[in-house]
């Protein structure tokens, strides 16, 4: 390159770059271009999100410019800023990814804040010492979180801490002689539902397992049952649940007492239409009070599956479902209902045109029950699955419920495995079965 007129005697040559330095004006530059040029808007929305805690104006937003904003906020903003401004969309969703790995939204009627405000509030209860924890802590997060709360499956609930009385010998402790009652501090009552469940509005499902997960060796009996008082607390508060349609209390260890308890706040529930006591030591009085709530409630599903029901409790449940007629589905597996109880059960669905389905699976039923329940089978067009699987239902209980089942044509699953049937029996009834199936799908009414 030849050397500049301008340079300085004994300069070397500068390139193009030193030579844009020294030049005031670019007249073309094929590098530069408007775009690099942000826009006052967007320069306004990044000021917003700097500033978001004191902003007024998010609401008179477009919907793009919301966007622009919640891709860019940071989910550790206060709640109590984001909650009541910020619609469900991208920045709730960047909240849940943050905070839990699997995330399926579609448990959440897809909603993202839904997902948040639910795991949220599950995850302050579960972690709810009574005694320790501030009950402040909850009431905080209800006015944040009551329109987007519907549903709350709470899969832990933690009991006081409790130590042990001082002046204790040594050699009992050692020998594991104490006395478990000798402890300072509460009793071992569980989180309180009564100040929650009232101000949440929208709540419409609540799951609850007494119990605490990964104990160890720090285990009792007591931190896996409801006791007295706690059960008061939330019988109560499921009285003050108006908005309340599905309950479900199993693994907890709740008996009879309780369930008159909870059943006395339940009765004439204005939205109540699902309720679950599996898993639990129900008896015949509690399955009593339990009939007796049917008969004042509009129960559509009701599951006292795996309980210490007898043929007695059978009789008032089946007492009550001759005059239901709201309840759908009736799961009593894993009972002791016996032929009495199951004969019970099938003389109420002579008189009951809404339940669909019927499961007396594991109930020491035998061929009495079988022969009742085909009577059923050829007069109630209603019923649409019937299990009585685990159960010795014998030879002639095979052969009534093959003969009824070949003149019906709305029964869609009849489960009698295990059940001591002849095989060529239960190759026929499942043939009408998979043939009522068909007439299911092509939409014949069972009336034609």
């Amino acid at each position: 390159m030849s050397k500049s007129l301008h340079d300085p005697p004994g300069s070397s040559p500068k390139g193009p770059d030193d030579c844009r330095r020294l030049r005031r004006i670019i007249a073309e530059d094929p590098l530069w271009s408007l775009a690099l040029v942000p826009s006052l808007s967007h320069l306004c929305l990044k000021s917003f999100v700097r500033d978001f805690e004191g902003l007024t104006v998010y609401e008179q937003l477009s919907n793009t410019q919301r966007v622009f904003i919640q891709e860019r906020l940071p989910p550790s903003l206060p709640l109590s800023v984001t909650a009541n401004v910020i619609e469900d969309g991208v920045y709730w969703k960047r909240c849940c990814k943050q905070q839990w790995h699997l995330c399926d939204v579609s448990h959440y009627g897809d909603s993202w804040k839904r997902m948040f405000f639910e795991r949220r509030l599950e995850g302050v209860i579960e972690l709810f010492i009574p005694g320790v924890t501030e009950t402040k802590k909850i009431l905080e997060m209800v006015p944040l979180c009551e329109n987007y709360v519907k549903r709350l499956d709470i899969s832990q609930l933690l009991t006081p801490i409790r130590e042990p009385k001082k002046g204790k010998e040594e050699e009992d402790n050692f020998l594991g002689l104490e006395n478990d009652d000798e402890y300072d501090g509460p009793l071992m009552n569980h989180f309180d539902f009564s100040i929650l469940l009232e101000k949440l509005t929208c709540l419409e499902e609540l799951h609850v397992v007494y119990r605490v997960k990964q104990c160890g060796l720090n285990y009792e009996g007591r931190m896996f049952e409801m006791n007295y008082q706690d059960c008061l607390s939330l019988a109560k508060a499921l009285k003050s649940c108006k908005t309340l349609k599905l309950l479900r209390l199993h693994q907890s260890n709740i008996d009879d007492m309780k369930v008159q308890m909870l059943v006395k706040q339940l009765l004439g529930h204005p939205s109540l239409r699902e309720l679950d006591f599996s898993h639990n030591v129900i008896r015949d009085s509690g399955a009593g009070a339990v009939g007796k709530l049917l008969t004042k409630s509009k129960l559509e599903v009701l599951n006292m599956c795996d309980n210490e029901i007898t043929d007695p409790g059978a009789t008032a449940i089946a007492h009550a479902l001759s005059k239901n007629s709201t309840l759908v589905s009736l799961n009593l597996r894993l009972n002791r209902l016996r032929d009495e109880g199951g004969r019970a059960i099938a003389e109420a669905l002579l008189n009951n045109n809404t339940l669909r389905h019927l499961h007396l699976g594991a109930n020491e039923v035998t061929g009495p029950t079988a022969i009742a329940l085909a009577k059923v089978i050829a007069q109630n067009n209603t019923l649409k699955s019937i299990n009585l699987s685990c159960n010795n239902l014998g030879e002639d209980g095979g052969k009534a419920l093959e003969e009824a089942m070949s003149h019906n044509t709305s029964v869609t699953e009849c489960d009698i495995r295990l059940s001591e049937v002849d095989e060529q029996i239960v190759s026929s009834i499942n043939q009408v079965v998979w043939t009522n199936q068909g007439l299911g799908k092509k939409g014949y009414s069972w009336s034609e």
